[in-house]
């Protein structure tokens, strides 16, 4: 038997051909190359209009405690509801499973709901906890919000929903290429969302698209409770009706993608 010798000299020229190889799958993923600009710019705007409210506020800074801690409990809700919703989708997609789902006698409106409850109880494991911890470790209980809270916690992980089938949608026309929207999609609403400031904080000219979110409709409440200590019901019915109207949409684009999938063949070919 002859064994033949490997080159394991070094050769720039291999690292150059995979640094090549690299460069021009970045290169040609839009969703990949956004990615890189997308953190620092979100975290840079959202943080700016946070250090912006509290400078010329001052006498919020005395309550900002259990703004702020309300808000992050709140906004992980939205957060794991969205992110909950998408891994069922991705999990599926990763393990080439979807074809098969659809070849049986599930329909896709009982794989959405599935997918829906599995987020509920997701978010839950996840919530639960923190909320808990809060009590001992800070001396806040996030359920004196009281019965509104209720209201505020589907509000947002319906608008979870609502990304999520988005995002779904969108990586069934896109391919995998475009699964980094499951983990970034959602960070994009947090600066028009008014998760820790109010609307009124932001530009004028941003304030129509943050009233335009179920999001911003459910912190201002939370807000009104906190620093107020009274609730709007309002709040919530603006955040309801436009969660069903954009519910409606995202049903409808998701099951239209599925459907140019399965007319296109693709769901067989997606995966890992």
């Amino acid at each position: 038997m002859v064994i033949l010798a490997q080159d394991i000299s070094f050769s720039p020229r291999r690292i150059s051909a995979m640094v090549l190889r690299y460069w021009l799958l970045l290169k040609n993923s839009w969703p990949r190359l956004i990615e890189l600009m997308y953190w620092p710019t979100i975290q840079m705007v959202l943080w700016g209009f946070i250090s912006q409210f509290l400078y010329t506020n001052s006498s919020y800074v005395a309550q900002a405690f259990g703004v702020l801690l309300s808000a992050v409990i709140l906004w992980d809700v939205m957060f794991r509801g969205q992110l909950g919703f998408s891994l069922s989708f991705m999990e599926e997609m990763w393990s080439r499973n979807m074809g098969h789902l659809f070849v049986s006698p599930l329909r896709p409106l009982e794989l959405v709901i599935s997918w829906m409850i599995m987020s509920l109880v997701r978010a839950l494991i996840g919530i639960v906890p923190a909320v808990l911890l809060c009590i001992p470790l800070y001396h806040y209980n996030l359920f004196d919000l009281g019965l509104p809270l209720i209201g505020l916690f589907f509000n947002l992980i319906i608008m979870g929903w609502i990304v999520g089938l988005l995002v779904s949608g969108a990586i069934l026309r896109l391919g995998m290429g475009a699964e980094s929207l499951a983990w970034m999609s959602i960070f994009i609403l947090a600066p028009v969302s008014a998760v820790y400031y109010p609307v009124a904080a932001l530009p004028v000219w941003l304030q129509p698209i943050a009233y335009a979110l179920p999001s911003a409709h459910a912190f201002e409440g939370m807000r009104s409770i906190i620093v107020h200590h009274s609730f709007d019901p309002k709040f919530l019915i603006y955040a309801a009706g436009l969660n069903a109207f954009y519910m409606v949409g995202a049903m409808g684009f998701f099951l239209y993608m599925v459907k140019l999938a399965r007319e296109g063949g693709v769901l067989l070919q997606t995966g890992e």
